[in-house]
């Protein structure tokens, strides 16, 4: 049976920390930001983890679990 290969689009957005969550970006800061209040950028800026419910599909694609 051959290897599973890691989805290369999941690979680029997401990233399994020490502790085994899953921390990705937020969307939304590549243009049009003139628009957006300093609140709302600034909270983009930061990342975030992925949710405990979705965090078993995530590493299935990044071949983790």
């Amino acid at each position: 049976m051959p290897k599973m290969k890691t989805h290369s689009g999941a690979k680029k957005r997401f990233r399994v920390t020490g502790s085994g969550h899953v921390k990705f970006k937020r969307a939304g800061m590549r243009h049009i930001q003139a628009k957006m209040n300093t609140k709302r950028k600034r909270n983009l800026r930061k990342g975030a983890l992925v949710k405990k419910v979705d965090t078993y599909h995530v590493k299935r694609l990044l071949v983790v679990a």
